[in-house]
């Protein structure tokens, strides 16, 4: 009897200590599965399939060959802001992140498809909206990098119906192209850019 208890006993034992060692690998394997989940959500599906993806502390989740990085959505964050960026947006992200001069020495393009969670379209590091720093929240949109003299044709006002370039005047300026709903602060519900379909739903700046 004694003998069959410290059996029973020892399997018990031996179960909990693989499940405690275990455990925090089955998590963070599930943590990753999520985030990479999450990340290629910004992009269309041919992208996505053998894009690298990086977390934001610049871990490489998974290894990729067609040139473009995407992110997940930033950790603080509530909204999903994940972004899918070629090598030249690489470049003006981390001029951004570094408050360096950036001028675009070619087109750039980012995929944002689940949409933002929101930026000023003048302060490109607004934390949060106020009454005058035109805070939007976009829906599922390109971001393009171009010359300065090439985002000149455009309009900066979101309301335009098409393309607006986001902070004109600054080294970061770059035309938005909205293709999903979006909400303007102030407004109780999302509109829909003219003539965009509703594909799907950023820390400012979306870096």
């Amino acid at each position: 009897m004694k003998k069959r208890l410290y059996r029973r006993l020892r399997v018990i034992l031996a179960s909990l200590i693989v499940a405690l060692v275990l455990s925090p690998f089955a998590v963070s394997a599930q943590d990753e599965a999520d985030l990479l989940k999450d990340a290629l959500s910004a992009a269309w599906p041919g992208m996505a399939e053998n894009a690298t993806v990086v977390d934001w502390e610049g871990n490489v989740l998974r290894e990729g060959s067609n040139g473009w990085t995407c992110m997940p959505t930033p950790p603080n964050l509530t909204i999903d802001a994940p972004m899918c960026a070629d090598s030249e947006w690489m470049k003006w992200a981390d001029a951004w992140q570094n408050k360096r001069d950036y001028a675009a020495e070619s087109l750039g393009i980012s995929y944002m498809l689940a949409g933002d969670g929101g930026a000023s379209n003048i302060d490109p590091y607004a934390e949060g909206p106020t009454d005058d720093n035109e805070w939007i929240r976009e829906g599922a949109h390109l971001m393009i990098l171009a010359p300065a003299s090439l985002l000149d044709a455009f309009p900066t006002d979101p309301r335009n119906g098409g393309p607006y370039v986001m902070w004109r005047g600054t080294p970061y300026a770059h035309l938005m192209v909205p293709i999903g709903s979006r909400e303007l602060k102030g407004e109780d519900q999302p509109v829909a850019a003219e003539g965009a379909g509703k594909i799907g739903r950023d820390v400012p700046g979306r870096f």
